[in-house]
């Protein structure tokens, strides 16, 4: 038997860390790099905007999961350069030095949230689905234009840039998902926006996995990744197509309009 990846996760003690940390320990060594220790694996306790800091904790894996961020989509922009675009260079720099193999980075549809501006999106973001037939309109894929709605997204944006970057000019593998959103409770049922951008705890360790142990000639890829949501925006053939991802899950189209659960706020 193959000896198992030695997989580092930035930010192992949030909420989508913990649960890849508990459904992927089975098949791969996990560290938590993150502010706080994370439960039920090895930690590093350390701030993502300190090169050598990240340099260290990196040292000895075979991978990157780069979780680690000012995780709101309103992110001020002090915030956004400290935790998302120094950090985001730090884990591209120090993974080069060490030698690891890939980093599976934690972009999101928010490199492309101008869309939501735009019809027919807009009514599904609005929850006006009677306004739209189903599987009648046009889904947004990853040829789509950047168009971020932030300075989050924008950092997401320079992200899958920085990866670009590093494959082609120091031989870094990386894959970039634009996840949706994942809901602490696994309950999308709140919002109309949370049902079309849902992707179920399962789903989303199903699809790091799978870009985790994509080929070595798998070099780089930007992925939308939501569950087989009724009514989804961001297609996710590619995702099928070049990773073999299936999602389990798939949201309706009942909801009850609801602040989202505490974690997710």
């Amino acid at each position: 038997m193959s000896e198992r990846k030695k997989v580092l996760i930035t930010g192992g003690a949030g909420l989508i860390g913990s649960i890849l940390i508990e459904r992927l320990s089975d098949r791969y060594d996990i560290t938590s790099f993150d502010l706080k220790e994370a439960d039920g694996a090895r930690s590093v306790v350390g701030d993502l905007s300190e090169l050598d800091v990240v340099e260290s904790a990196v040292a000895g894996h075979d991978a990157v999961v780069h979780l680690a961020a000012d995780r709101s989509a309103e992110a001020e922009w002090e915030s956004a350069l400290k935790n998302n675009f120094i950090s985001t260079y730090n884990v591209f720099e120090a993974s080069k030095r060490a030698g690891v193999k890939r980093v599976v980075f934690a972009s999101s549809q928010h490199a492309t949230g101008g869309f939501y501006l735009d019809e027919p999106w807009k009514h599904i973001v609005d929850g006006e689905f009677g306004k739209l037939t189903h599987g009648d309109y046009p889904l947004l894929d990853e040829t789509c234009q950047i168009r971020p709605d932030g300075y989050y997204g924008t950092s997401k944006a320079y992200g899958e840039a920085l990866g670009s970057y590093y494959n082609d000019y120091h031989g870094l593998s990386s894959i970039h998902l634009r996840i949706g959103w994942v809901v602490s409770r696994d309950d999308p049922t709140f919002s109309p926006f949370a049902l079309s951008l849902w992707l179920s705890h399962r789903d989303v360790a199903q699809i790091t996995r799978l870009s985790l142990d994509a080929p070595d000639s798998h070099r780089y890829g930007i992925y939308y990744a939501t569950s087989d949501n009724m009514w989804k925006i961001w297609d996710i053939s590619r995702a099928r197509s070049e990773l073999g991802y299936r999602p389990e899950d798939a949201a309706g189209e009942e909801f009850v309009l609801a602040p989202p659960p505490p974690r997710d706020r």
